[in-house]
């Protein structure tokens, strides 16, 4: 065979399989979507247009333009985040995986929390690494007991995501001061993937980051969600300058350069404040929660734009099957788990649509809820 042994043990993606089904279909409900319902503000457009226009088009720095980076190293810095350095990079799935090629060697571990975004396992397995999850189950929170029984001598990097991709769950200060203080004890390396941080619709207990805690920690995030920028493949990683400025070498050899105009626009898009656009989620958040919780078993999500029910009779797969049938679009809890009890609904959609597959799923719960 001409294939690597590498890419033999990758599975296509779940999520994309959905994608491209719900695409196919007139008129599906389709409440899978990763990405905003919103467009990028018309005003973010201008700004690369213009640079289009003005010839800025060429190959940039490997590591982002640099007027990008020190406005970006200002405003973590703003938010309190611990960051020597800061590296522009195609995406957080970009950035992730540089981090992941200067710090991982084969054989180490990555311990990350369960449920947990699909990329995080395939990307450490393609280099050789293992991902080692711990459990968060019922009620998505991370327990010290459960964090230091996955943690060995192998260990390399704890991983938190929060506001969380599946469950919308947003961990508290006093978890990641906890997932700090542990880190710190072993020496062991913290990712923090905070992508949905805009998304959160609780107090300060729930407004923490994990790179305010830590001076060894990656902080990794993005211009997709805040801005709906997500097909211009715009991200940035800050932390210890020893590891970006490894990264910048990486990336000369991984994607050479970012996108020289999206780069231009987000400078913009730094000062534009989408929180009225964001506000919008926490509405239609209460809306399905509201719509689901008597008929299913579902912790409310505190963030992000997704809500993780535990689906009637446990199998999440064979429950996402029949919402097909119904033209209902979501994900199956298997690809975010070791579990399949549960399905991801996001609620980036618009309210006439959150409507009708809150009507779906409350008819599908009637014949299938068990005790």
């Amino acid at each position: 065979m001409w294939l690597s042994e590498r890419v033999r043990g990758v599975k296509p993606s779940g999520v994309r399989k959905i994608f491209d089904h719900a695409r196919a279909m007139p008129n599906p409900i389709n409440l899978s979507l990763g990405e905003p319902d919103f467009d990028i503000p018309d005003e973010i457009k201008e700004e690369g247009i213009k640079w289009i226009r003005k010839g800025f088009n060429k190959y940039t720095p490997s590591g982002g333009i640099p007027e990008l980076r020190e406005k970006l190293l200002l405003y973590l810095r703003g938010k309190g985040i611990i960051c020597e350095d800061v590296v522009i990079t195609p995406g957080v799935t970009g950035g992730l995986l540089l981090a992941l090629l200067v710090t991982l060697n084969p054989g180490d571990e990555i311990v990350i929390p369960d449920p947990y975004f699909v990329l995080y396992e395939y990307q450490v397995v393609l280099l050789g690494g293992k991902p080692v999850f711990f459990d968060t189950y019922p009620d998505f929170t991370l327990r010290e007991e459960a964090l230091r029984g996955a943690i060995t001598d192998r260990t390399k990097i704890i991983l938190i995501n929060s506001p969380n991709n599946p469950s919308g769950t947003v961990y508290s200060k006093r978890e990641l001061e906890m997932v700090a203080r542990v880190a710190r004890e072993k020496n062991i390396l913290l990712f923090s993937d905070d992508i949905y941080h805009a998304f959160n619709y609780e107090g300060e207990e729930y407004r923490g980051y994990l790179g305010q805690l830590s001076d060894q920690c990656l902080t990794f995030g993005g211009f997709s969600k805040d801005w709906a920028m997500t097909g211009w493949r715009l991200g940035y990683v800050a932390g210890p300058k020893e590891i970006i400025d490894s990264m910048v070498t990486m990336q000369q050899y991984v994607f050479s350069s970012v996108n020289s105009v999206a780069q231009k626009a987000a400078l913009f898009a730094l000062d534009y404040k989408t929180d009225a656009l964001i506000e919008r989620y926490r509405k239609k958040r209460d809306l399905i929660y509201e719509g689901l919780k008597d008929k299913y078993e579902v912790v409310k999500p505190k963030g992000a734009y997704y809500i993780f029910p535990a689906v009637p009779g446990g199998d999440g797969d064979a429950f996402v099957e029949e919402a097909l049938k119904r033209n209902l679009f979501i994900i199956p809890g298997s690809v975010f788990s070791a579990r399949k009890s549960h399905a991801r609904i996001s609620f980036a959609a618009k309210e006439a649509d959150i409507l009708r597959g809150i009507e779906v799923l409350r008819s599908m719960a009637k014949p299938l809820r068990t005790g």
